[in-house]
């Protein structure tokens, strides 16, 4: 069965520090996505334990700027695809100094390269942010590497060599296992976390709608979401021109840029709701904070492949309540806190349905303090940190 990782907190006594071999994707700063998030934010909270962290990527900064780890980067993300595979290997191979006491990869397209470069009895942990091929499929975006190409020579040849897993919930320790055969014994589910002293509670929501220019005299639905197919924001929509007869004032405010953002807008403006929702395109990381404390409530109405739902714990940590459906990690996460704003289902009745309730107050949510509280207690990043480097270095 999947191995739970505890989350009460309590501090690791760390007699020695350790050199941890980081291999992830992107520059957060540079390349917003969850995936890029949680890389920034676990390393930066590896090495203030005063461990030894070396992250290589692809597009890191060049000049090492003054943060507490080495920034190796290995290629550019703007480069064709088999160039930046094989600047990948070339630049890993080049760079190599010292043997690190562990091993810990977070994407496998950019894993692969250097799998065999990498030290031989060195523990490799991967962390398995959701099943690539699958999730490529879902958007049904033409992709010069096939489907079938993904999953069976990058994803199964890259797990393969790594001694252990971690998953951000239950429900990606199933596709793990069940799509991808990894022993449950491999498998350790540890949530993702929240940097608390960014994502505060320290505004009135007047106070937040005034820094960012928006209405004190509607209620407001948030959500930040990459604008991809399998997020849902078009069911949304729908749902929003179901309620909009019986709830006149509501106002969407949608974070986030994507490959079908034109597709949504052009959907807006179909269903009437032109005066109703605000596509914000990208959101600063310092003004998404406030975007949270600005709404009477965020909404995350995926359809599939949600691992986590890092935009949950985001905005409890905020002190404001989210309504998500059904969907991979986010019941995982508010089941134990607020159960009664995860939709029925994904359709569009059964959001429609839920947010209907909550606007008109007809289902308790959880007051700001208990929201912030709950976030606090279960998923602050430092508590997290140090239960990914019990597994690591295990």
């Amino acid at each position: 069965m999947f191995r739970d990782i505890d989350v009460t907190g309590n501090k690791t006594n760390n007699k020695s520090s350790a050199y941890i071999l980081c291999v992830g994707v992107g520059w957060f700063p540079t390349t917003p996505g969850g995936l890029e998030r949680y890389v920034y934010d676990l390393t930066q909270k590896l090495a203030e334990n005063q461990d030894q962290i070396e992250l290589c990527g692809v597009g890191l900064p060049d000049t090492q700027l003054s943060l507490p780890m080495k920034l190796t980067n290995l290629a550019s993300p703007d480069s064709p695809i088999w160039k930046r595979l094989w600047s990948i290997r070339q630049n890993f191979q080049k760079t190599r100094t010292g043997k690190p006491d562990a091993i810990n990869l977070h994407f496998a397209l950019y894993s692969f390269p250097i799998l065999d470069l990498l030290p031989k009895g060195v523990p490799i942990t991967f962390n398995f942010h959701g099943p690539w091929a699958s999730e490529s499929k879902q958007e049904v975006v033409h992709q010069r590497l096939s489907v079938f190409f993904k999953h069976q020579l990058i994803e199964k040849r890259t797990y393969d060599q790594c001694d252990r897993f971690i998953v951000l919930s239950k429900a990606f320790g199933q596709i793990l296992h069940e799509q991808y055969q990894i022993p449950w014994e491999k498998i350790y589910i540890i949530p993702g976390g929240v940097d608390t002293d960014q994502f505060k509670s320290n505004l009135s929501r007047a106070e937040a709608r005034a820094k960012l220019g928006w209405p004190q005299d509607r209620a407001i639905i948030f959500s930040s979401r990459r604008l991809v197919h399998r997020v849902g924001i078009d069911k949304l929509l729908q749902a929003l021109a179901i309620i909009k007869p019986r709830l006149p004032d509501f106002w969407l405010a949608i974070a986030g840029r994507g490959p079908i953002q034109t597709a949504l807008q052009q959907q807006a403006t179909e269903l009437g709701l032109n005066e109703h929702v605000k596509f914000l395109g990208f959101l600063p990381d310092e003004d998404l904070p406030i975007a949270y404390q600005a709404a009477d409530v965020s909404v995350m109405p995926s359809q599939c492949f949600e691992g986590f739902g890092l935009a949950v714990v985001e905005s409890l940590a905020c002190g404001t309540p989210v309504v998500c459906t059904p969907v991979g990690g986010m019941p995982e996460i508010l089941e134990q806190f607020s159960p009664q704003l995860i939709t029925s289902g994904i359709e569009v009745s059964a959001i429609a349905e839920k947010l209907e309730q909550v606007l008109l107050g007809k289902i308790p949510t959880p007051s700001k303090e208990d929201c912030r509280q709950y976030v606090t207690d279960n998923f602050d990043w430092y508590k997290i940190a140090q239960d990914v480097r019990k597994v690591i270095l295990a």
